[in-house]
């Protein structure tokens, strides 16, 4: 059993794993916002978006992970891909209706 000061120390470095994305995160999108001028909003969020793709192969090839994409199986696949969409979707909806 770990001592009370390691097991403390876990939990905090948790926390700051779990914050940290966070962090980063509104930071990005603030930076953002005060770097764009005369490009319209959702254009430079599809531009971040790309990037964020962009880095997110290169971390799976970095990392080796490769090798276990064959490994996904058809209803994970289906989940991984519908999921984002039914998001959208429910977002898309709680917008004002134009009457």
């Amino acid at each position: 059993m770990l001592y009370y000061p390691q097991r403390r120390l876990r939990k905090v470095i948790r926390v700051l794993y779990a914050f940290g994305p966070a962090l980063f995160a509104g930071l990005t999108a603030v930076l953002a916002k005060c770097g764009i001028h005369r490009t319209d909003s959702t254009a430079a969020t599809a531009i971040r978006t790309i990037l964020v793709l962009l880095f997110s192969w290169l971390m799976v090839f970095i990392s080796g992970s490769q090798t276990q994409l064959p490994a996904i199986g058809g209803r994970t696949l289906l989940m991984l891909v519908c999921a984002p969409h039914f998001i959208c979707f429910r977002g898309l909806k709680s917008l004002p209706q134009g009457r």
